[in-house]
C-alpha cells in the first residue's frame, strides 16, 4: 500500500513530463507570450494530468471493491485502515485539484491563462510548466501567503 500511497502523491503534485507532447513542442520565452501554440500545449499538458489522476482513481475505486478489511489479526487490520484512510485522503486532494485543472482550462478557453488573477501580470513560463494551474505570479503568490500566514498568528 506505502507504493502505490506514493505514486499517488507524485500524480497529485507532478504534472506528467512536458515530452509527452506530439512534436516535441516547449514553449520559449523567446515567443509571444500565451501564443495558440503555448495555449494548446498547457491544455493538452492539464488535460494529461486529469486523465491521469482520474485513472489513478478508478484503479483505487476497484481496489477498494476488490479488497476487504477482514483480516483476522487486529493489528493487520488497524494497519489496513489506516492505508485506506491516507489513500481516500489523498483521492479527496486529487478531486480538488481536478477542481483546479478544469478551471485553469476554462482560464485558457477564456484566454485569461497565464497571467495573474492579482496583478494581471504574466506568469513566468517556469512556473506554469512547474504549476499549470498557477494562478499567480512567483511574487504575488508569496505576498499572498504571508499575508495569510499573518492573518493565521493574529
Amino acid at each position: 500500500m506505502a507504493t502505490q500511497v506514493s505514486q499517488i502523491d507524485d500524480v497529485t503534485t507532478n504534472p506528467p513530463a512536458a515530452n509527452d507532447a506530439d512534436d516535441g513542442y516547449r514553449p520559449s520565452t523567446d515567443e509571444p507570450f500565451m501564443t495558440r501554440r503555448q495555449q494548446a500545449y498547457f491544455r493538452n499538458k492539464l488535460l494529461r494530468w486529469k486523465d491521469a489522476i482520474l485513472q489513478d482513481a478508478a484503479g483505487t475505486l476497484n481496489q477498494l471493491q476488490v479488497d476487504s478489511l477482514r483480516e483476522a489479526d487486529l493489528t493487520d487490520r488497524a494497519s489496513s485502515e489506516t492505508d485506506w484512510s491516507i489513500e481516500l485522503r489523498t483521492r479527496d486532494r486529487q478531486r480538488k485539484l481536478v477542481s483546479k485543472i478544469e478551471a485553469a482550462i476554462r482560464r485558457i478557453d477564456e484566454g485569461e491563462y497565464g497571467y495573474c488573477e492579482v496583478t494581471g501580470e504574466p506568469i513566468s513560463l517556469g512556473r506554469l510548466e512547474a504549476r499549470p494551474i498557477a494562478t499567480m505570479t512567483l511574487e504575488a503568490q508569496e505576498r499572498h501567503e504571508r499575508n495569510e500566514k499573518i492573518s493565521r498568528e493574529d
